[in-house]
């Protein structure tokens, strides 16, 4: 897991698939990559995989070609942690 960004507000971690070393073969796993975007004030969270993931993918393409104001990318987050349904629980 690594973290992408990290405010008073959000953080958002790019969670990648486990090493195909460490899979067994009689456990198959769909390698894929995913984004987890936690929303601190709401104590929500949103995982983005799949087509979501691709489309954040490149949402942060776009972002290091342009460099957004911080602002601009808390915006976008704000969109994304509507969909945060999934309370956060600190262990």
């Amino acid at each position: 897991m690594n973290t992408l960004y990290d405010s008073d507000t959000y953080i958002v971690n790019h969670l990648l698939p486990e090493a195909a070393a460490e899979v067994r073969a009689e456990q198959p796993l769909l390698l894929r990559h995913g984004f987890e975007i936690v929303d601190k004030h709401a104590g929500r969270e949103v995982y983005l995989d799949g087509a979501w993931a691709e489309l954040f993918q490149q949402r942060l393409a776009e972002w290091q070609r342009t460099t957004p104001t911080q602002e601009e990318v808390e915006d976008t987050l704000a969109q994304y942690a509507e969909l945060a349904h999934t309370p956060i629980h600190v262990h």
